[in-house]
C-alpha cells in the first residue's frame, strides 16, 4: 500500500470533485475528505501521517477562524445587506433611480444597474441582491415592455457586482488567506468593480440606442411631478443611502477606519436608516413614491390608522428576522471555513503543495503562461462550483506559486499578490452567471415572473459574461487598474 502514498494529495482533488456533486454540505465534503485522507494516509504508511497531527486541528480552526479579527467584519457587512432589503431602503432607492434616469436610453435597465453597484458598496451580499431586485425591477421591466434578455441580463450581472467591489465578503476572505491587508485589498479592487459596473452602463446605452424596441423609453409621469416632491424623494431615498456608502468606504479608503470598523459603521448605519423608514417617516407622514403601476404617492400605512406603537413593532420583527437570516447566513460561511482548513491542512501534510510546484515547473509555462492557464481553470470550474468552494481550493493553492513569479516591469514583485486576488475577483464574478451551475441564475428563476424561461435567463447573460472577461483581459494588460490607487493612498 505504501505506493499509494504520493498519489493521495491528487485523490483528495478527485474526491473532491466528485463528491460536490453529491448535493452533501459543502462545508462537510470539505472537512470529512480532509479527515478520511488522514486515516488513509495513516494506514498507507504511517511515517507519511500521524495521527497525533490531529491534535493540532483545533488550535488551527481557532486561531486561524474563531480568533481572526479580520473575519469579523463578515456578519456586520451581512447584516447591513439584509437590514437594507429587509427595511425597504434598497426599494425606495431603485423605485428613485427609476425616476432620475426616465429620460434616458434603457433608463430603467439603467437604474437597475446603478442599484446593483450602490448595494455592492454597501453589503456585497450576491444572493440577497439578485433576489431583491428580481422582485421589485423584474416584473416592472417586462410591463414596460423590456426585453426579456436585457430585463434577466441586466439583473443578474448586477446583482454580483458585490464580490468585486467593497466591502466584499470574498475580498476579506482573501485576505485572510493571503495573509494580506484587508483594506489594501479593498482599495485595490475600487477601480476594476466601478469600471466594470460603467462598462455595463455604456453597453446597456449602446444597444438600446441601436435597438430601442430592446427598452422602451420610460412615461414621463412617471414619479412625483412638482419640486417639492422631487426634492422630498432624494432626500428620502437617495440620499441616506448615498451617505452610508459614503461612511463606509469613505472611511477605509481615507484611513480613518479598519474594514473591521467601517463594517460596524455600515451595520449601524442600516440599523438608523431602518428605523427612519419604518418609524419615523410614517409618522411624520412624508410621502412615499410607488412604481409598480402608474405613479402616486401615499403617506404610509397611517393612512389607514396604524399608530406609532405597530410602527415600532414591524421595526422590532424586521430587526429580529435579519439577525436570524445574518446568523444562518455567517453559520454556513463559518462551516465552510472550517472545514476548507481541514482540507487545506491535510494537503500540505501529505505534499500536495510540492507536488503542485514540481508538475508546473515540468509544465514548462513561464510567468504568463501559468497566469492565463490558472485563469483558465478558475473560469472553468465557474461553471460548476461556487465562488466561495473556488477561492478556498484555488487560492492556497497557487496564491504562494503566484507570488514567487516575475513578471518583470509589467508588475511589480510586492504587487504581485494583490493584482492576482483582484484578477482573480474579477474572474470568479463568471461563476455566478455562466450555467449550468450558475447561482444568480438559479436566484433569478426562483422569483421570477411564470412567463421568464431559463433559456432567456441564459441568453440575457451572455454579452455580460463577454463584459466580465473584457474587463479580466483589461485588468491583465493594464494592471494600474488595479494597483494605481493603493500606490496614491497608502504610499
Amino acid at each position: 500500500m505504501e505506493w499509494l502514498g504520493p498519489y493521495l494529495p491528487a485523490l483528495m482533488f478527485a474526491s473532491l470533485a466528485i463528491l460536490l456533486f453529491s448535493g452533501f454540505p459543502v462545508a462537510f465534503v470539505l472537512g470529512g475528505i480532509g479527515l478520511g485522507f488522514g486515516f488513509i494516509a495513516y494506514m498507507v504508511d504511517p511515517w507519511l501521517f500521524d495521527l497525533a497531527q490531529f491534535g493540532a486541528l483545533p488550535s488551527r480552526i481557532f486561531g486561524a477562524i474563531a480568533e481572526n479579527l479580520i473575519l469579523t467584519a463578515i456578519p456586520m457587512f451581512i447584516f447591513m445587506g439584509t437590514m437594507l432589503e429587509k427595511s425597504g431602503v434598497a426599494r425606495d432607492l431603485l423605485n428613485c433611480l427609476q425616476v432620475l434616469l426616465r429620460r434616458v436610453p434603457g433608463g430603467l435597465a439603467l437604474a437597475v444597474t446603478l442599484m446593483g453597484t450602490i448595494l455592492a458598496a454597501t453589503t456585497g451580499i450576491i444572493g440577497a441582491s439578485v433576489v431583491m431586485m428580481s422582485l421589485l425591477a423584474l416584473p416592472v421591466m417586462i410591463q414596460r415592455g423590456y426585453a426579456q434578455t436585457l430585463s434577466t441580463g441586466t439583473i443578474a450581472a448586477s446583482g454580483t457586482l458585490g464580490i468585486l467591489i467593497p466591502p466584499s465578503i470574498m475580498l476579506v476572505i482573501m485576505a485572510d488567506l493571503l495573509s494580506r491587508s484587508v483594506g489594501n485589498l479593498f482599495v485595490a479592487a475600487v477601480i476594476p468593480g466601478f469600471m466594470l459596473s460603467a462598462m455595463y452602463v455604456v453597453y446597456i446605452i449602446v444597444i438600446t440606442i441601436l435597438r430601442p424596441h430592446l427598452a422602451p423609453k420610460l412615461p414621463p409621469e412617471l414619479g412625483p411631478q412638482t419640486a417639492g416632491a422631487y426634492g422630498l424623494m432624494l432626500a428620502r431615498s437617495f440620499l441616506p443611502p448615498v451617505f452610508l456608502i459614503v461612511c463606509v468606504l469613505g472611511s477605509i479608503l481615507g484611513g480613518l477606519a479598519t474594514p473591521t470598523e467601517a463594517a460596524g459603521v455600515g451595520a449601524a448605519g442600516a440599523v438608523l436608516l431602518a428605523f427612519i423608514n419604518l418609524v419615523l417617516l410614517p409618522t411624520l407622514k412624508v410621502p412615499e413614491f410607488h412604481f409598480e403601476g402608474e405613479a402616486k404617492a401615499d403617506f404610509g400605512d397611517h393612512a389607514t390608522g396604524r399608530g406609532i406603537g405597530a410602527d415600532l413593532a414591524h421595526f422590532w420583527d424586521v430587526l429580529k428576522d435579519v439577525i436570524i437570516r445574518t446568523g444562518l447566513t455567517n453559520a454556513m460561511l463559518f462551516g465552510i471555513f472550517v472545514g476548507a482548513t481541514l482540507f487545506s491542512y491535510m494537503f500540505r501534510a501529505l505534499g500536495g503543495e510540492a507536488q503542485v510546484d514540481n508538475f508546473i515547473e515540468h509544465l514548462g509555462f513561464g510567468p504568463w503562461g501559468l497566469l492565463l492557464m490558472i485563469m483558465a481553470i478558475v473560469f472553468v470550474l465557474g461553471f460548476f462550483l461556487d465562488w466561495i468552494e473556488i477561492t478556498l481550493i484555488v487560492l492556497p493553492v497557487f496564491a504562494p506559486v503566484i507570488a514567487g513569479l516575475d513578471f518583470g516591469d509589467h508588475v511589480m514583485r510586492n504587487e504581485v499578490t494583490y493584482w492576482f486576488a483582484i484578477l482573480l475577483a474579477v474572474n470568479l464574478q463568471t461563476s455566478f452567471l455562466t450555467p449550468p451551475f450558475g447561482f444568480a441564475l438559479f436566484y433569478m428563476k426562483a422569483v421570477a415572473p411564470p412567463e421568464i424561461k431559463i433559456q432567456q435567463i441564459y441568453l440575457g447573460i451572455i454579452p455580460f459574461v463577454l463584459i466580465q472577461l473584457a474587463a479580466l483581459g483589461l485588468v491583465i494588460a493594464f494592471p494600474d487598474i488595479a494597483l494605481w490607487l493603493p500606490r496614491v493612498l497608502l504610499d
